[in-house]
């Protein structure tokens, strides 16, 4: 039966969520308060990262998303390039980490591979040869270029699905069968979905402040483009992400390198620095980044903060221009336990929010499994 779905948001999943719909043959309104939506969906790596999902389950969700990435980017000449990632060893603790790894990914269903320094030096000119010992390939991640995908989505979606956008529409309410806007119009629908990014003011406060959702800020820089087409190769990820997502957990060497570096640097656990870098399609280059959540985050960004994660990729990879042309900060909710905050607060109004950092990584996945269950 098709239904009338209005969806509150443009970011990636809300227009995850539109395009779902739309498959299905529904009717469907997407509103954003905005011209574009500017938060956290245009202010990332553009990573495409299934490596870094913590469970097997989340890692075919990421998989999936990915090839909903392919296809879209595909269709609507949008900017993509399955380039796959390398974890960077330079220390032997990060290397036993990988080593261990590895042997548990067949159980996890992860496709991944060792390579030794030389092999890493032949993926990606990039890679600091200093110190290296090796690195873990994964061929799953792809880059997007994130403002010129969510800019260039919705017209795809408006074109080939007729879904329709209300730009410069802040809704104020959302209830069983109405969203109202603040100009006082009306929509009918028989299904809502509130897809706010870090917003937890606007609609369903009390809900949100009971969520154990909570505000997450993180630094990042980009070079200038890069000269003469040279290009990275794979994503590159340290030594240091390995303490970050929750996936090599199950790795009981991963204690001796979060002591280790616990030691060495607190600055870093203290400001969750971790590096990685990603390369647009213009060449320029994508470096960060840090984490900062709820109380601790300020309106001005830490010029330290970008100094530390410099410093910490200056040890990992070599760029021939380490010119940095931009600085930029992104505020994205996440939860403590839950991959997305999904909540039913009235009949027919859906909340999908909390994706993290994860959106471009998951978001298409998610959205699928929501209108599989729906539907």
């Amino acid at each position: 039966m098709t239904e009338q779905v209005g969806i509150i948001g443009a970011g990636i999943a809300g227009l995850a969520h539109a395009w779902l719909a739309a498959e299905r043959g529904h009717q469907v309104t997407v509103f954003e308060r905005s011209s574009s939506a500017s938060g956290a969906s245009v202010r990332n790596f553009g990573m495409i990262w299934p490596i870094g999902q913590p469970t097997s389950e989340l890692y075919q969700i990421a998989l999936r998303s990915r090839a909903r990435w392919l296809k879209i980017t595909s269709e609507a000449n949008i900017w993509a390039l399955p380039c796959g990632s390398i974890h960077l060893a330079h220390r032997p603790d990060e290397w036993a980490v990988l080593e261990e790894f590895h042997e548990h990914a067949p159980l996890l269903g992860i496709e991944c591979s060792l390579l030794t320094a030389k092999q890493v030096l032949a993926r990606s000119p990039a890679a600091n040869p200093k110190n290296l010992l090796g690195g873990l390939f994964s061929p799953t991640e792809a880059g997007v270029n994130p403002p010129q995908a969510i800019r260039a989505i919705p017209k795809w979606l408006a074109e080939k699905h007729g879904v329709r956008f209300e730009f410069n529409t802040a809704i104020t309410e959302v209830r069983t069968g109405k969203v109202i806007s603040a100009d006082g119009r009306v929509w009918n629908f028989d299904r809502s979905i509130v897809c706010g990014g870090a917003d937890f003011e606007s609609l369903f406060p009390a809900e949100l402040a009971n969520s154990g959702l909570k505000r997450c800020k993180l630094q990042m820089l980009s070079t200038r483009p890069q000269a003469a087409g040279w290009r990275i190769g794979a994503h590159l990820a340290s030594g240091l992400t390995l303490r970050h997502y929750r996936n090599f957990e199950v790795c009981s060497s991963l204690s001796a390198l979060r002591q280790r570096v616990a030691a060495e640097t607190p600055e870093l656990d203290r400001y969750g620095i971790h590096v990685m870098a990603s390369q647009a399609d213009d060449g320029a280059v994508i470096l960060g980044d840090s984490h900062e959540y709820d109380s601790e985050i300020d309106v001005f960004d830490k010029a330290f903060i970008d100094d530390l994660i410099l410093r910490e990729l200056r040890t990992v990879i070599d760029l021939p221009d380490w010119t940095i042309e931009r600085r930029w900060h992104g505020i994205y909710a996440k939860h403590a336990e839950k991959p997305v905050f999904a909540l039913e607060p009235m009949p027919g109004v859906f909340i999908r929010m909390g994706v993290g950092g994860t959106g471009m990584t998951m978001s298409f996945g998610l959205a699928e499994r929501d209108w599989e269950q729906w539907t």
